[in-house]
């Protein structure tokens, strides 16, 4: 009789709910786009493409990741380009813009038209490639006022300092010398510039600023 009971009353009890295994059909897995690189992206934004060799500003944005340095102006001088053309890009990275381009000189023995050899040693004439922390504006007894450049490249460009390697003016950046001899004229191995655009580059790239010169 409790047995009865005890049956009887458990019919009555509330049961647990019976809960079915939910079957998902298979959806296929779509692939995602690649995301650019950091130096992509910015290539992109800046709106470089057919300005400014892609391949030209990642190397120079790579070496900044390399060194482990940071800097709100990059110029790059894209020395594969002949001195006629105004292959120096002044680029402001925080605002994406591109702020200037001009001419910029090569070395006395690193080629004529063309940039063809390269060197890190004293007495050589030569320009050399790499990336550089720009410096203080100093006044130059040749050349008026110029800045110091420090050369992060062992081997490559570390000896600027000592070499006495700085960005200057010179009156044989120019167009009217371009018109006369089908070439910019030549320094002993510093990226000199115009008159014209000297004080800008001081404005911009004094204290802190970055210079990559680009060659192959």
């Amino acid at each position: 009789m409790p047995l009865l009971l005890a049956l009887i009353f458990s019919w009555f009890l509330p049961r647990e709910p019976i809960v079915h295994p939910v079957i998902r059909p298979n959806v296929p897995v779509t692939s995602v786009e690649e995301t650019p690189t950091t130096a992509d992206a910015l290539y992109a934004e800046i709106g470089l493409e057919g300005i400014l060799s892609g391949s030209v500003f990642q190397a120079g944005f790579e070496r900044m990741e390399k060194f482990g340095v940071t800097g709100n102006i990059l110029a790059i001088a894209d020395m594969t380009q002949p001195s006629t053309a105004k292959r120096l890009y002044v680029i402001d990275l925080e605002h994406k813009v591109l702020v200037m381009r001009t001419w910029v000189a090569h070395g006395q023995n690193t080629g004529e038209l063309y940039s063809t050899a390269f060197s890190n040693k004293d007495g050589s004439h030569r320009s050399s490639l790499g990336l550089y922390r720009v410096g203080a504006r100093i006044i130059s007894p040749k050349h008026g006022p110029a800045l110091l450049l420090e050369g992060l490249e062992k081997g490559i460009n570390n000896n600027a300092l000592s070499r006495e390697v700085i960005m200057h003016a010179a009156d044989y950046v120019s167009a009217g010398f371009i018109a006369q001899h089908g070439r910019l004229g030549r320094s002993w191995g510093c990226p000199a510039v115009s008159q014209e655009a000297m004080p800008r580059m001081i404005e911009l790239l004094a204290e802190g600023g970055l210079l990559y010169v680009h060659g192959s």
